[in-house]
């Protein structure tokens, strides 16, 4: 095989393995896609009210950012064990993990409703910028505690959620999580209109417009519905999904499987949280310019999302896939499906960041807020959508170090290179210079372009072929 030969084998898979990546990652796309659009357009919804209301809300789901990936992240630890005992076809491995992760969302929950609870004034004050009036941040307060206060309700379902549909997507089912998450994802949006502007939308309703507090109330429901749902098909379908069996007949795990989730966990959760921390610590140094800057960062993450899903979407398939062949002692096929994915999601996004950058004055359009946040946020929505493939790049060396279970590694990577570089640059230019936002918010994200450098080196030495259930 000559090299040219080599490189595209490496690089560029057959029908067969595409036809595989088609059947695992199509509804993780379709369910991120439709989650995103729809939080675009509550996101439009509530911009609609005012520019202080969004703020208010995008303030409270910053907060609520860390809860949900603290989630993930203590979640993934028996997920890595969960994907891998899949590829052994070992059900009560898979069985033990699924209870882990019911104990890990619970304890994620007393921790997230203990923070909430006590100090949420101080939480979103820390966003609101010196120069804002007193009237404007009373305003922007009264707003995020409101929607706060309701959200809160819907963490119980939202981590229940996610236990049972990551252990599916570690099964290679995708589907029954996406059918799960569209349909709830409908009733936020029809509830969403319904309630932010009641009467005002539909001249029938018996009562008035509820803003911030219906837009929180709306997705709530959803939370629940999209729970219900996919707790109801698992437990009807035990055949299908034999891990569920005897679930709830006991809730013992092997000590020996804790420590080993514990240890390979741990290192996920901590940097899932600081990580989250850190996004949160950015938005704050970007809050610093002003009030407009959080709404156009707003703007701007909110449209990025919707064009963000091919790359996440990707990097849960390379978990899915990886995982498993690790688990079934396949490495050479590991490390072969790891290169076509990396190169499939760079390329992939490559073109999405170009659609990205020309539809940019469009997006921010949607919304009802001044012509100077408008024109901020698509020139912020240019400067991601440049940086399109390193994200990409970034994101499929994280997971698949994590597939191997090197989550020292995996932390150091992401959480270490966050709070080592991006956070300290982000803090220092925003409160030592008076550089303006857009070059201060390019120099912090151009910074990943180093990070490519390091996950390549990483993959390349394959230090993340490792089978972690034999």
């Amino acid at each position: 095989m000559t090299k040219i030969q080599r490189f595209k084998y490496n690089l560029i898979g057959d029908k067969n393995f595409y036809r595989k990546v088609i059947l695992i990652l199509l509804p993780i796309i379709i369910q991120n896609t439709v989650t995103n659009v729809v939080s675009l357009l509550d996101n439009v919804m509530v911009g609609r009210v005012g520019t202080l209301p969004m703020s208010a809300v995008a303030i409270v789901n910053q907060l609520l950012f860390i809860f949900n990936l603290c989630i993930f992240g203590g979640l993934a630890g028996a997920g890595i064990f969960s994907a891998q005992y899949a590829g052994a076809d070992d059900h009560a491995g898979m069985r033990h993990c699924f209870r882990a992760k019911l104990y890990i969302g619970a304890a994620m929950l007393g921790i997230a409703f203990l923070v909430f609870l006590l100090a949420p004034k101080p939480l979103i004050s820390m966003y609101l910028a010196e120069s804002t009036s007193p009237a404007d941040a009373e305003a922007t307060i009264g707003y995020g505690l409101q929607y706060l206060a309701i959200m809160l309700a819907g963490l119980l379902p939202f981590a229940v959620s996610q236990a049972y549909g990551s252990t599916l997507r570690e099964l290679g089912e995708t589907r029954l999580p996406m059918i799960a998450s569209v349909s709830a994802i409908l009733v936020n949006l029809v509830f969403n209109y319904i309630l932010i502007f009641g009467d005002e939308g539909l001249p029938f309703l018996w009562f008035g417009p509820m803003g911030v507090a219906g837009a929180a109330i709306a997705t709530v429901l959803s939370r629940y519905v999209e729970a219900i749902i996919i707790i109801l098909f698992v437990h009807r379908n035990k055949q299908r999904f034999p891990f569920i069996k005897g679930v709830y007949r006991s809730f013992k795990i092997p000590l020996e499987l804790c420590k080993r989730i514990g240890k390979r966990g741990l290192p996920l959760l901590v940097n899932e949280f600081l990580w989250s921390f850190g996004m949160a610590i950015l938005m704050q140094s970007y809050s610093i310019r002003g009030l407009e800057v959080v709404a156009a960062t707003n703007i701007s993450s909110t449209a990025s999302n919707l064009f963000n899903v091919v790359f996440l979407s990707m990097g849960n398939a390379l978990a899915i896939m990886v995982g498993q062949q690790l688990g079934a002692n396949k490495a050479k096929e590991a490390k072969t499906t790891v290169w076509r994915l990396i190169a499939l999601s760079v390329v992939a996004c490559a073109c999405l960041g170009l659609i990205m950058y020309f539809l940019s004055s469009l997006i921010p359009m949607l919304y009802n807020t001044s012509a100077s946040v408008r024109n901020l946020a698509a020139q912020l929505i240019r400067i991601v959508g440049l940086m399109m493939p390193f994200y990409a790049f970034c994101h499929c060396c994280y997971f698949t170090l994590r597939s191997g279970g090197k989550t020292m590694i995996t932390f150091i990577f992401d959480c270490g290179f966050t709070w080592g570089i991006a956070v300290p640059m982000a803090f220092v230019l925003a409160n030592f210079t008076s550089l303006p936002i857009l070059p201060l918010f390019f120099a912090v994200q151009a910074v990943d372009a180093v990070k490519c450098i390091i996950g390549f080196i990483l993959i390349k030495k394959g230090i993340w072929i490792n089978n972690i259930v034999e």
